[in-house]
């Protein structure tokens, strides 16, 4: 299978090496690695053009945006930035995170889930975090989540899903509009991904009201939203996200937001975290 993966990077100087030295030395090897150099003011540039130099597979793509480091917009609009010089001769569709650390089988192992399972419209391994010198799993969503730093895509499912929306939320809707259109998703236990930089390190405080903004957007309602919200509040420790994700519902539904699915798909949404939730309970 033919592997294109991009990589959005900003400020990356200290682990991009490691991350291209992990994709380089794979059993399956990538046939396109793209690095997009989000705005970097370090050595991330020069870095990636020593490793483009020795690995014709490897480019790179200078981009310019804010220092702002907001989640979702930022990073989904770097990656159109590295698709846009794509061509579309590959089967598999890989955004990665630059501070990463890939097992060697790693894209072997992907290629065969995808080969085993025609329906397969998106797999990925699990993320790693060191923790007093042991790696232990970076345990901040369902196990069944494929998280937003290690995406691949069957090319026809992420076509079928409309790409990826520039967004807060884009690695939730991605996965839901992947059930919609009737994909399967896997999560490889297996696979061991070391992330040297934990999720959410570097977000300032404009970010805090996207999370509600974004369930504003996927058309979860109040209720689902509320329930979801309290969730996450509670998993990462502070009552005060449980309010700004409100918050950020709210305005959002003030200010009209345009929604990033359709009322069918949403609907769809709906009923599945319904769902969900009722066997959660259940259980």
């Amino acid at each position: 299978m033919n592997f294109y993966i991009i990589i959005p990077a900003h400020n990356e100087a200290r682990s991009i090496g490691l991350t291209l030295d992990s994709l380089i030395h794979q059993t399956l090897q990538p046939k396109r690695v793209v690095v997009v150099n989000d705005n970097s003011t370090d050595n991330t540039q020069h870095i990636v053009e020593t490793y483009a130099k020795k690995h014709p597979f490897i480019s790179l793509v200078n981009s310019k945006s804010s220092n702002v480091h907001l989640p979702g917009s930022k990073i989904i609009n770097a990656f159109y930035k590295g698709y846009e010089i794509l061509d579309e001769n590959y089967d598999v569709l890989c955004k990665f995170d630059a501070d990463l650390i890939f097992p060697l089988n790693y894209l072997e192992q992907l290629a065969h889930h995808f080969n085993k399972n025609k329906k397969l419209g998106m797999v990925a391994g699990f993320c790693y975090i060191e923790k007093n010198g042991d790696w232990i799993l970076e345990n901040l969503t369902r196990k069944d989540h494929i998280r937003g730093a290690l995406k691949a895509y069957r090319k026809t499912c992420f076509l079928q899903i409309g790409k990826l929306k520039p967004s807060m939320g884009w690695d939730t809707v991605d996965e839901l509009l992947a059930k919609f259109y009737g994909w399967d998703l896997l999560t490889d236990e297996s696979l061991h991904v070391k992330h040297l930089k934990p999720t959410g390190i570097g977000y300032n405080k404009a970010s805090r009201y996207l999370q509600g903004e974004a369930m504003y957007k996927m058309r979860y309602g109040f209720v689902i939203t509320f329930i979801s919200a309290l969730k996450l509040a509670y998993k990462k420790g502070s009552f005060s996200l449980f309010k700004d994700y409100l918050v950020g519902y709210f305005k959002a539904r003030k200010n009209k937001i345009p929604f990033l699915v359709s009322k069918e798909e949403g609907k769809f949404i709906r009923d599945l975290r319904w769902k969900g939730m009722k066997n959660k309970f259940l259980h």
